[in-house]
């Protein structure tokens, strides 16, 4: 596709990251209710607060306890997830 060819890849391709990363994130606080106070600070002192100051995937593991996961992003679109197991 013409998405994908040029330099409209590497941008297209940040966008489906990020889109990645705000499903995975919002996961903490479906699952915590969100409004959960625990959380949103988690949030703030450890993505926000810190703006470039350490790489942002040290940061979202601090926050997240783990690396994003596109299981989220896909349950959003409404993509059945199977895991192995």
């Amino acid at each position: 596709s013409h998405i994908m060819a040029g330099g409209y890849a590497a941008g297209y391709y940040s966008y489906k990251w990020a889109e990645v990363l705000d499903a995975d994130a919002f996961s903490v606080f479906k699952k915590n209710g969100i409004f959960d106070q625990k959380t949103a600070q988690s949030f703030r002192d450890n993505v926000l607060s810190k703006g470039g100051t350490e790489h942002p995937m040290v940061l979202y593991k601090r926050f997240r306890g783990q690396e994003p996961t596109i299981d989220a992003l896909l349950e959003r679109n409404e993509i059945k997830v199977q895991h192995k197991g």
